[in-house]
């Protein structure tokens, strides 16, 4: 067990589910919270072991990817550490420090959540022109890299095109985010595949280390940033069950829950069986794609 406590470490950076430590000059403590967030909201009601779940997902896929993506580097340090509190155990992974770019880097195999709304209005996704006649949950010719920007907690992010990157990043850097976060995609949807799930989309954040390699940081391939469906109820044309928190976002939404989304008001708490079955999903998520159990990953004390 550590003696280390978290209090031991200045807290540099916090989120909507995560908090960011420094550990030392090359290293951070990356601390996942049992917090949900929805419509750039960070909801009251917590989702017992959801911050387990993304930490232990994303150790799979870090070391999954390793070998599967074998030219790219991750910021994964150890997720079993004396320097990681016993407070946090299970929550937290020690991690290299990197100089994260300012880019989300979203790949999309299928049409799904903002993608069908841009789809919609201008039959396109960030500026990558489609083929007519998709309709929600459609599988797309081939992967495509549709970045966004990195809100503030409560703002949204934006897509952007691929010039807005190469304008942020420049050029030979956003064409590796893009050749990279498809790779990565397709690695991954793969795997995903083999364990009967269909990823729909996800989301990548890179850095680079002392020397400017592009690592993987961040979370990686978790339900919090990545959609997930049953590969045997897959259906074009609706809404797909998910492994993730769309089922808080249709509670939000339903008149069950009576709040105005268009509003400035905070959702109310979610109630105890919308919670139960949003921890079922996320567990679920992390047992099909890893053939693990949940209850073998480290908790806390």
């Amino acid at each position: 067990m550590s003696d280390i406590e978290l209090a031991d470490y200045p807290l540099i950076a916090a989120g909507k589910v995560r908090e960011l430590y420094s550990v030392d000059d090359d290293h951070l403590l990356l601390v996942a919270s049992d917090r949900i967030s929805a419509y750039d909201f960070v909801l009251e009601t917590p989702v017992p072991d959801k911050g387990r779940v993304l930490t232990a997902m994303s150790v799979f896929w870090f070391e999954l990817l390793a070998q599967r993506v074998p030219h790219l580097a991750n910021h994964l340090v150890a997720w079993d550490d004396p320097r990681i509190p016993s407070e946090v155990r299970g929550r937290a992974l020690l991690v290299r420090r990197l100089e994260m770019l300012p880019v989300e880097c979203v790949a999309r195999g299928y049409l799904a959540g903002s993608g069908t709304a841009d789809y919609r209005r201008t039959g396109a996704v960030c500026g990558i022109e489609l083929p007519a006649g998709l309709v929600e949950a459609s599988r797309l010719p081939e992967p495509i890299f549709t970045p966004a920007t990195k809100a503030e907690i409560g703002e949204h992010d934006e897509n952007v095109s691929f010039d807005a990157v190469v304008g942020t990043v420049g050029r030979e850097r956003a064409e590796e985010l893009r050749a990279t976060t498809l790779a990565v995609y397709s690695a991954a949807a793969e795997h995903a595949e083999s364990r009967g799930l269909v990823l729909a989309d996800t989301k990548f954040e890179f850095g680079t280390d002392a020397g400017g390699r592009l690592v993987l940081g961040d979370e990686v391939l978790t339900p919090d940033s990545s959609r997930y469906w049953p590969a045997d109820e897959y259906e074009p044309g609706r809404v797909q069950h998910a492994f993730d928190k769309q089922f808080v976002r249709e509670w939000l939404t339903s008149p069950e829950s009576g709040w105005d989304r268009a509003s400035e008001v905070p959702p109310p708490a979610l109630p105890a069986e919308v919670v139960a079955t949003t921890r079922q999903r996320y567990v679920t998520a992390y047992e099909r794609i890893t053939g693990r159990s949940l209850t073998d990953w480290p908790t806390a004390g």
